[in-house]
């Protein structure tokens, strides 16, 4: 039985983690449009209705398959940290953190890798594309369950800025659900953006597409950023923002069970996902039987294994040498399962894995963590498939809580510099013009002529762990997708979560209620330490996918129930 409607379609199909941001996907493929300008129509409106966990001037990093190419390409959407970041004087400063607030700022990448997308890949303008996003800002929308839920979690971060509670708080208090969020500097920034675009546009799509970019990169919006981090003790700078470009690249690859499952370079978390997927490739998954005890121990100490490898390998691969080939290998591999015992729990993040010749970070054991996690927050997700067999996957992110919101402007620049580090060992430790650890990952898995499916989800450390299970259910035990996504889960938070400070619960699975008591005190008797969620936990991730049978032409739209996604498709 599903929580929600299985969405079928013979046309198109969007999926997105705000059911506004679906519509606004959907009107620009019932426009003429195609899974490129609509997933960038979903991507911006999730800015402005998912606006604490996506900022506009955020990151957006994804993935985008071309049918009549057969080709899929990833655009990074990842700023890196200003040139000004001095950082023996910040680790100093500041105790060897990341502090909260204009600190952690990066250059905003959101609006350059929309941008990019539209002029390689797309065929409408910025204007066309981000008009739902205006509209949504300028009258506004009712706040939803996930939103209302952040805003009451993050009060305090809030109130660091009264210019942040300007907007989301009303009376001294945050917004509620059923409320009306109205983002008025910030419909009129990116509408700013589409006036430049038409005026320009006499000279062309391409013409138009770039004024709007340089609207906010070189022109009023960027002089009204830096000037705010000059004026405040910010790193962020015009010359940061003038020089800033979106990097096109190849994406990784993996084949799993006779499915390709592809994501982003190791400048995010996604590649572990496919290390995750390389060694269960090994397995009978389906002979341990779907979320028994030993099929949860299982996963749980292959996801211990491929955080620790991304702990002590993963970087910015224009600083950091990341040994990717070997990490995927399938001796690596096998060498890697043989640490997992059937009757024993790591119980302590396991030792990354040895590579001959090749220099990793630091093996410190980090610190456990003192009291509860947090929420998960800081991202949303959208998918598309059109009628032609395009297919786009984006994850954007980045939050209202961490930093000021830019008066006038009504957005805040990234502060993914949240996702470094202030040690000198460790691999993503923060320099200038590197990119941060990314944890947004979206991802593919497609099998030419038959499969194609674009999925990911929000949750920080979560989102491939809810993925890997959800596309597992699907590929695996044959559940159709929107049942893959509804069904219990659990996640490990056995590393360092990648967000400052760090936070580490040694041992700790967390699982959802309908996994049952048994298979938990069975997972607890080996060692561990067992935590339970609700069942539908907004601390599990929360997948959106569009599955399509390319034989039958079906295209099958899944959203999850655990947040406010949903599908909609023809």
């Amino acid at each position: 039985m599903r929580m929600q409607p299985m969405v079928i379609g013979h046309h198109y199909m969007a999926s997105a983690g705000q059911y506004l941001a679906t519509e606004a996907a959907h009107a620009i493929l019932r426009a003429g449009g195609n899974a490129i300008d609509a997933g960038v129509a979903g991507g911006i409106a999730l800015g402005v209705v998912h606006s604490d966990q996506v900022q506009f001037s955020g990151v957006a990093p994804m993935l985008i398959y071309l049918a009549d190419r057969d080709e899929t390409v990833s655009i990074a959407g990842l700023g890196w940290w200003p040139k000004a970041l001095n950082i023996e004087k910040f680790i100093r400063d500041h105790n060897g953190t990341i502090p909260m607030g204009i600190l952690r700022t990066v250059v905003p990448a959101a609006p350059d890798a929309w941008i990019l997308a539209l002029q390689r890949y797309g065929t409408m303008s910025f204007g066309d594309v981000a008009e739902s996003a205006i509209r949504y800002a300028r009258d506004g929308f009712a706040v939803h369950t996930v939103m209302a839920t952040f805003l009451q979690d993050k009060v305090d971060d809030y109130r660091r800025w009264p210019q942040n509670t300007a907007i989301y708080h009303r009376d001294g208090a945050p917004l509620g659900e059923g409320d009306r969020l109205v983002q008025t500097d910030l419909g009129r920034t990116i509408q700013f953006m589409v006036d430049q675009e038409k005026a320009a546009a006499g000279r062309g799509r391409d013409a138009g597409l770039a004024a709007a970019r340089d609207a906010f990169y070189r022109g009023d919006i960027a002089q009204t950023i830096a000037k705010y981090h000059r004026d405040n003790g910010g790193l962020l700078a015009e010359e940061d923002l003038a020089e800033y470009r979106s990097e096109v690249e190849k994406p990784l690859r993996y084949t799993f069970k006779g499915t390709d499952v592809l994501s982003c370079g190791p400048w995010c978390q996604g590649p572990v996902l496919l290390q995750m997927l390389s060694m269960l490739n090994e397995v009978d998954l389906k002979a341990l039987g779907h979320n028994s005890k030993e099929y949860v121990h299982l996963l749980a100490e292959v996801m211990n294994l491929a955080f620790a490898d991304r702990e002590h390998y993963y970087g910015d691969p224009r600083f950091v040498d990341v040994p990717m080939e070997t990490l995927l290998s399938r001796g690596y591999v096998q060498e890697r399962l043989k640490s997992i015992r059937n009757d024993r729990a790591f119980g302590e993040m396991p030792p990354p894995g040895h590579i001959a010749g090749h220099i990793a970070g630091h093996t410190k054991v980090p610190s456990a963590a003192v009291g509860e996690p947090g929420l998960p927050g800081d991202t949303s997700y959208v998918c598309v498939v059109d009628s032609a067999g395009n297919a786009f996957s984006a994850t954007p992110s980045d939050v209202s809580w961490e930093g000021p919101v830019i008066p006038g402007l009504g957005l805040c620049p990234s502060s993914r510099g949240s996702q470094s580090w202030g040690d000198p060992a460790h691999a993503s430790v923060a320099a200038p013009g590197k990119r941060p650890r990314l944890t947004p990952n979206p991802s593919m898995a497609m099998r030419k002529g038959e499969f194609l499916m674009p999925f990911g989800s929000p949750g920080g450390d979560l989102q491939p762990q809810g993925m890997l299970q959800a596309l597992i259910n699907h590929l695996v035990f044959g559940m159709d997708i929107q049942q893959a996504v509804e069904a219990p889960r659990f996640v490990t938070r056995n590393f360092p979560d990648s967000f400052e400070p760090h936070t580490y619960y040694p041992g700790r699975v967390d699982l959802e209620q309908a996994i049952g008591q048994s298979t938990g005190d069975a997972l607890g008797a080996i060692g561990h330490k067992v935590n339970w969620l609700p069942d539908l936990s907004l601390k599990t991730a929360s997948v959106c996918a569009v599955s399509a049978d390319l034989k039958s032409g079906k295209l099958y739209g899944a959203a999850d129930p655990r947040r406010t996604g949903r599908a909609m498709g023809w």
